[in-house]
């Protein structure tokens, strides 16, 4: 009995290193509306934060978009453990009046969902 009793007690102190083996990307928030945006005003940008919740390094490998008109920025160097970062978007509203929905999808070494989707949305205010 004491030897089943051991065994539960290792099984359960590992049972978390076998559900978070590797790096694990979780985004705060995955969508934002800029609400209206005024096209004579320039671009607008919002940043997309996110944590490593893993145990193992996190590497952004590409960050995509589904126009031109929207550019992505992410960190380079390897997110730790527990640390957190950002994936910046910008969204250039000239001449592009009226309401916009753009994706961006971002791939990670994250052994859980290796693509992340973000979503940005608003209408531009035309000069």
């Amino acid at each position: 009995m004491k030897h089943i009793a051991t065994f539960a007690i290792a099984l359960l102190l590992s049972a978390p290193a076998v559900f978070c083996a590797g790096p694990l990307i979780r985004f705060i928030d995955t969508a934002h509306d800029f609400g209206n945006v005024k096209e004579a005003a320039g671009a607008v940008t919002h940043k997309f934060r996110f944590t490593n919740t893993g145990d193992a390094p996190l590497v952004i490998l590409s960050a995509t978009t589904s126009c031109g008109c929207t550019r992505p920025e992410f960190p380079k160097e390897p997110i730790q453990p527990g640390d957190t970062a950002a994936v910046s978007v910008t969204y250039n509203p000239a001449g592009r009046p009226g309401e916009f929905d753009k994706n961006i999808t971002v791939k990670t070494n994250s052994t859980k969902g290796a693509k992340a989707r973000l979503k940005i949305k608003g209408v531009v205010i035309p000069r």
